[in-house]
């Protein structure tokens, strides 16, 4: 049973068939009342796997809210750990946490991340988010169990779609042959995925006869039916000899008709309107305090605009995007650029694009959208990085141009080895495209923020670096780097729209940079700034020089507008879009003629800050010259659930934090250039 007195032993409840139903159907009402709350979130998953999630956590799992870290818990891992909000709720129904908190969700510095973390929330048992991790993480907790001569259960929640993970079937085998009897896995097995249904994004079927085939004992189940789903999760607690995985068959979106088997309900929220609809349809419309949802939701945000305000950096006007009457800016998706790339460039028969299941998200699929002679170039990956890597370089063996792009942690991390040895190693024309880089992805949270991928692309022979600062310029990068370039390739692009700082115009010579000055105030911010390639620019003698790559280009020149306005300094911004080869000339000359180099990256700082000591150390023309050095990044942290434009402020990556920055170093080559002069006087 369910809750227990850990102390005691004793079942301090036990609810009833009828109790876990009507349980499971609030669950689904809190569950869309606070994803209204967030603005975001994965409603259709999260509704299709409420009766099990009941289930598990009033009746059948044992565990004691008062000790969350009691030894002989039963632990139930969430594999699928987008589906938070569910566990968040299971949780908060056994009392491990506040229902009232859960408005919380998705919240810059809130327990309630877009992915769970254990550190930050009691009953929480790992963190998850990255697909197909948790049942390893499961095998391991097993075989602790059977070393100890423990009795628990260890439950392991997945979706279908990640059964296309490779390490899913690793760690079946390794559950079979070991005989964890003591792990139980969960399918929720609903049939849809981010790019469409399961079976056509890429079949899993038949899972009884592969699990089977893997030696574990098999249930099916309808999902929804709180009966079968009790009696199986009580019979799989006592199977001896074996591990068994429950498939449960359930339909996303549950409850709610608009909801109901639509794919595009994944990663989306509803809003007011779709909120009181679903309510109505669930029957919760007077069970559900919406009000209250929303209003405490309000109330939390509102403390953390008040203390973001209080620790941001402050001069004599709001220099703040669109915040004054001039400097106006127009604002759109990096992303769309390498959509509009693949869109335009895509007749040419060798290339072929693969998808990883965020294909819309990524724009990959602008490739084929409305092309069908495209189609049979375009190849569903599903949600297998490592192989689909490993599928490019065989297509590039054969003569092709192979595309591929998820998130850039899962791009360029989960799948390191394989970029590194069956692409880099034989040196194969494959394109990669790191999307959604940076804190600036959001409310996901940690798991799904890359901050470290640039550190292992620039560290792999043969791979070239590209960070494009805005649409046009990503759009400019995918063109030369798709058909110009021959090699492995990585370009990192973000999801949100960012300021457009660039025009068709603009010069873009892949391995050089650009140098951009301000030249006045303008009633459109790219205006006010002039642009030329760093190896045509005459030196004029700037203050200082802001080194900067991707969406903290605008961030660069934003700064420069603060320190010309404020303190009437002049600032050298050096584009470095290219990262691997880099610029070498443009850094140097930048260090020799102004003495102040400042780098910004939206990655962990030492990616572009690295590069760019590396260049001025390694320099014999700047031995003898003072170079005064600073670095804008994020400060060896993880990532944290929030606002795109709230991470940037509470990250310090923002132009008020490059300024700051700047006038400190300043003061340093001031007070440098003084000892200088009293020295020579003397």
């Amino acid at each position: 049973m369910a809750l227990r007195n850990s102390d005691t032993g004793e079942i301090t409840r036990e609810y009833s068939i009828k109790e876990l139903k009507a349980a499971a159907n609030l669950m689904r009402g809190y569950d869309l009342a606070i994803l209204c709350a967030a603005g975001s979130g994965h409603a259709g998953g999260t509704l299709s796997i409420m009766d099990i999630t009941a289930a598990l956590y009033l009746r059948v799992a044992e565990h004691d809210p008062k000790h969350p870290n009691w030894m002989g818990r039963d632990r139930i891992v969430w594999s699928t750990g987008h589906k938070a909000p569910s566990l968040y709720l299971g949780l908060a129904f056994a009392g491990f946490c506040p229902l009232d908190d859960l408005a919380y969700l998705r919240k810059l510095s809130s327990a309630y991340q877009g992915h769970p973390h254990w550190l930050k929330l009691p009953g929480v048992e790992v963190s998850t988010g990255s697909l197909g991790q948790g049942l390893s993480i499961v095998v391991g907790m097993g075989l602790a169990a059977k070393i100890r001569g423990a009795d628990h259960r260890i439950f392991c929640i997945m979706g279908d779609g990640e059964q296309q993970e490779g390490q899913i079937w690793e760690a079946a085998m390794e559950a079979s042959h070991h005989k964890l009897d003591n792990v139980i896995g969960i399918v929720d097995c609903n049939r849809l995925q981010i790019d469409g249904t399961v079976v056509d994004v890429m079949n899993v079927e038949p899972l009884e006869e592969k699990y089977r085939s893997f030696g574990w004992e098999v249930r099916r189940i309808d999902g929804h039916d709180m009966e079968q789903v009790v009696t199986a999760l009580e019979e799989a607690r006592h199977s001896p000899g074996k591990p068994s995985v429950i498939l449960a068959d359930t339909v996303k979106g549950k409850g709610v008709s608009f909801m109901e088997n639509v794919a595009g309900w994944h990663g989306k929220a509803p809003n007011l309107e779709e909120l009181h609809r679903g309510l109505a349809e669930l029957s919760l419309t007077s069970h559900v305090p919406v009000h209250a949802v929303l209003e405490r939701a309000r109330q939390y945000q509102a403390q953390v605009d008040r203390d973001l305000d209080a620790k941001f950096p402050k001069f004599g006007r709001n220099f703040w995007w669109n915040a004054q009457p001039n400097m106006k800016v127009k604002m759109e998706p990096t992303r769309k650029g390498f959509g509009q790339s693949l869109a335009s460039n895509g007749d040419d028969e060798r290339i072929v694009c693969l998808g990883l299941d965020i294909s819309g998200s990524i724009t990959i699929s602008d490739f084929y959208t409305g092309k069908a002679n495209r189609q049979r170039r375009w190849i569903s990956m599903g949600i297998a990085e490592q192989s689909a890597t490993s599928a490019a370089a065989g297509l590039a063996r054969e003569g092709m141009i192979p595309v591929f792009g998820t998130y850039a942690t899962f791009a360029a991390a989960r799948n390191l080895d394989q970029i590194r040895t069956s692409i880099c190693y034989g040196n194969f024309n494959v394109m990669i495209a790191g999307a959604h880089g940076g804190i600036s992805v959001g409310p996901d949270g940690a798991t799904h923020q890359a901050l470290e991928d640039l550190f292992a692309m620039c560290g792999l022979p043969n791979m070239s670096v590209v960070v494009p600062c805005d649409i046009e310029e990503t759009r400019k990068a995918t063109d030369y780097l798709l058909l110009r370039h021959s090699g492995p390739k990585y370009i990192r692009f973000a999801r949100e729209a960012t300021p457009i700082v660039t025009s068709a115009g603009t010069p873009f010579v892949f391995g050089k940079a650009n140098v951009i000055r301000l030249r006045g105030e303008a009633g459109n911010f790219a205006e006010a700034f002039g642009t030329q390639l760093a190896s045509d620019y005459e030196n004029e003698e700037e203050d200082l020089t802001i080194i900067a790559c991707g969406p903290m280009v605008p961030e660069a020149m934003r700064a420069a507008w603060i320190l010309k306005t404020e303190f009437g300094y002049e600032t050298r911004v050096v584009n470095l879009h290219t990262l691997k080869p880099v610029d070498e000339q443009a850094i140097l000359r930048a260090a020799h003629e102004t003495g102040v180099i400042i780098t910004a990256e939206e990655h962990q700082v030492g990616a572009l800050a690295g590069i760019a000591s590396r260049v001025i150390t390694e320099a014999p023309t700047l031995h003898n010259v003072p170079v005064i050095t600073g670095a804008i990044g994020v400060q060896d942290r993880f990532g944290d659930s929030g606002a795109p434009w709230e991470l940037i402020k509470l990250f310090e990556v923002s132009a008020e934090h490059i300024a700051r920055k700047a006038i400190e170093l300043i003061g340093v080559k001031k007070a440098w250039k003084e000892e200088a002069t009293v020295g020579h006087a003397r």
